[in-house]
């Protein structure tokens, strides 16, 4: 580009110059265009030089990329030819290889066919003498069937059902000494489990009273909750549902009342206000709707601080109050709570003795008497209605059918039950557990055997579980066994009517048949 840059120039200078002579005359003209003569040839050698010197260094440059550009694809090619030689060996390795297996082969082959040809030698001579077995076995079979008059198949028959009776007796023997040995183990097991959770454990005694009596200072301050005309008290007792007895009891009143609940809520709010001294009917409203609201706050904190003491979890909340609701409830003198505290603590222990998880069992304890205290009423039983409590706020089914079955009223599906039923027995039998006068108590069980001795065909009757329970025994030859769901039909609806009992009560009619012989 740079020559024909130069040759250009070189030609206008010449134009030019030609150009310039025709209008310059003179030497002057002509000096000038020897002049523009000489600097174009000299602006056209220096092109021709500085383009020869750049052509040299583009051949130049070319013949070095030319030798590296060689020199890569040697390298390349080297390469490969080495990776080549590689397969090459590797293909011949694996084809020797393989004609060494494919020897072996056909070794192994030989080998199996001689194998083959004997065993095929060996099956003939075992086919034969199986033939004369066999004839052998027929004369023998018809030899034995005209000495014992039987054919083969009666034979067999006798034979087999000799041998079943036989395997039958022992069996029965086998199996009769077993569960006995069974039964007799997990008796003494079972109660040095109870014995022991029992010892593991301790319990308060019984406390609880349907009466509060609360103290005066002095006898002038029943007139002031007495009020005029009685509108304090009456006031009072509307406020909190109780009974408030003022007689000639010195500085006291009765507050009378089967909701402890509501007993202790009327026994605070006569405290507050004897020690504010403004008593009548708006300041006792005022009053009684404070302390119920605060009431509520400590059953929720009794709750609260109950499932931490015992260390179970993710209880719903609603659950946690009704948990705080057993403080202020009740049953033959034994306050609920603690009697749920201790028959949790007995499943935990029992449940551990007997490899179940004892959380789950505890949990279950603890809940198991929730019926009792709903603030709504119900035509279910405690135990169904604790259940349906529990399923609605998604308890474990183990412990829904734990509660549900503690006394008898569901079927028991999990391990778990039958040790909440055992606790909660233990729980509520023990000595100081529960009030109840002896003679009554005495009482009431002799009127349940009598009731049941006055039917027909009953031989023995026993109330246990501390009433809980009656056993009726009748006369197997008196009684027949569809009599006997009639019996103990009968029976539950005379008790029924014709007692008064706490809880309920169980009625088990038992109908054995004894055959008794004596070998001589």
């Amino acid at each position: 580009m740079d020559i024909i840059f130069y040759a250009v120039a070189g030609i206008v200078g010449l134009i030019i110059g030609t150009l310039v002579s025709r209008s310059i005359s003179g030497r002057q003209a002509n000096s000038q265009i020897n002049e523009a003569k000489e600097k174009a040839l000299r602006i056209v050698q220096a092109a021709e030089e500085e383009g020869e010197q750049k052509k040299k260094a583009r051949i130049l440059e070319s013949k070095e990329k030319y030798l590296q550009l060689k020199s890569q694809f040697n390298e390349e090619v080297s390469k490969r030819r080495k990776k080549l030689e590689d397969n090459e060996r590797t293909f011949k390795q694996r084809q020797n290889e393989l004609k060494n297996e494919g020897k072996n082969l056909r070794k192994k082959e030989s080998e199996i066919g001689q194998i083959k040809k004997n065993l095929e030698e060996q099956l003939g001579l075992v086919s034969s003498r199986k033939e004369q077995l066999d004839k052998m076995k027929k004369e023998t079979v018809s030899k034995l069937e005209k000495i014992a008059n039987l054919t083969e198949a009666e034979a067999k028959e006798q034979l087999t059902q000799s041998l079943m009776d036989d395997a039958r007796t022992e069996a029965m023997a086998h199996i009769k000494e077993v569960v006995d040995e069974a039964k007799a183990k997990a008796n003494k097991e079972a109660r040095k489990i109870i014995i022991q959770t029992i010892q593991r454990t301790a319990a308060e005694q019984t406390i609880e009273n349907t009466v509060a009596v609360f103290n005066l200072d002095s006898d002038d301050q029943k007139g002031q909750i007495i009020g005029r005309e009685g509108r304090n008290i009456r006031a009072l007792e509307s406020a909190t549902g109780c009974e408030i007895i003022v007689d000639d009891t010195p500085e006291a009143i009765i507050i009378s009342g089967y909701d402890p609940v509501r007993r202790e809520v009327c026994r605070l709010s006569l405290q507050r206000l004897v020690a504010d001294g403004r008593i009548h009917p708006a300041r006792i409203e005022e009053i009684v709707k404070k302390t119920s609201k605060q009431m509520e706050e400590q059953i929720m904190e009794i709750g609260e601080r109950t499932v931490i003491e015992l260390n179970i979890t993710g209880l719903h909340r609603q659950l946690v109050r009704m948990v705080g609701r057993m403080r202020f409830r009740s049953s033959y003198g034994q306050n609920l709570l603690q009697h749920s505290k201790e028959v949790a603590n007995l499943c935990a222990t029992m449940a551990a003795e007997l490899g179940v998880n004892p959380k789950m069992a505890k949990r279950a304890g603890l809940l198991h008497d929730i019926g009792k205290v709903p603030e709504e009423e119900s035509e279910l039983s405690h135990a169904l209605l604790g259940a349906k409590i529990a399923e609605k706020y998604k308890e474990h089914p183990a412990v829904v059918n734990a509660i549900g079955a503690h006394h008898d009223e569901m079927e028991m599906k999990y391990l778990i039950s039958p040790i909440i039923q055992a606790c909660d027995a233990i729980s509520g039998s023990r000595p100081g557990a529960r009030r109840e006068i002896l003679e009554s108590y005495l009482k009431r069980i002799k009127e349940l055997e009598e009731i049941a001795m006055g039917y027909d065909g009953v031989h023995k009757a026993y109330a246990i579980q501390a009433g809980r329970e009656l056993r009726v025994l009748v006369e197997a030859e008196k009684v027949s066994d569809d009599r006997s769901d009639d019996l103990s039909f009968e029976i539950s609806q005379k008790i029924q009517s014709d007692m008064t009992y706490p809880g309920q009560i169980k009625v088990t009619v038992i109908r054995e048949k004894r055959a008794v012989n004596y070998a001589k």
